[in-house]
C-alpha cells in the first residue's frame, strides 16, 4: 500500500475537492471524531478558524492510502493504518475525519486531521 502525507491549509478547499461527486463516483463518510461540527465542511471551517487564532499556517495534515488496484483490502486495515499513522506522527487524540473515494479505474481511503498547535 502506498501511503501519501502532507500538511496543507484552506480545509474548505480541501472538503471541496474530496466531496465532489463530479470527480468522484462515490465518496463515504466513514467517521468524523473530535470537532465541533458534524459534517466534513463544518469540521473544516472549525479547524480553520482555531488556525487563524493559533496563527498556523498549515493546519490540516491528509493522508491517502492507496492500495494496489487489484486488491482487495478490509476497511480494518485501513483504520489500523490510520492509527499506526497518527501514533507515528503524535497526532492521536486530535480531531480527524476518515472517508473514501470511489473513481472509475479505483478509489482510496482518505483520512484528515487537525494538526496539534505545537506542531505549527
Amino acid at each position: 500500500m502506498i501511503l501519501e502525507g502532507n500538511t496543507r491549509a484552506h480545509g474548505q478547499e480541501l472538503a471541496h475537492h474530496l466531496m465532489n461527486l463530479a470527480n468522484n463516483d462515490h465518496v463515504r463518510l466513514h467517521g468524523l471524531d473530535g470537532f465541533v461540527a458534524d459534517d466534513l465542511f463544518g469540521a473544516l471551517a472549525g479547524t480553520e478558524a482555531i488556525s487563524q487564532a493559533t496563527q498556523c499556517r498549515k493546519y490540516l495534515f491528509s493522508l491517502s492510502l492507496n492500495p494496489p488496484t487489484d486488491a482487495s483490502v478490509p476497511v480494518e486495515v485501513f483504520e489500523d493504518t490510520v492509527a499506526r499513522v497518527e501514533k507515528t506522527l503524535g497526532l492521536t487524540g486530535q480531531p480527524h475525519a476518515v472517508f473514501s473515494t470511489k473513481r472509475t479505474g479505483g478509489g482510496m481511503p482518505i483520512a484528515c486531521g487537525r494538526r496539534s498547535t505545537r506542531a505549527c
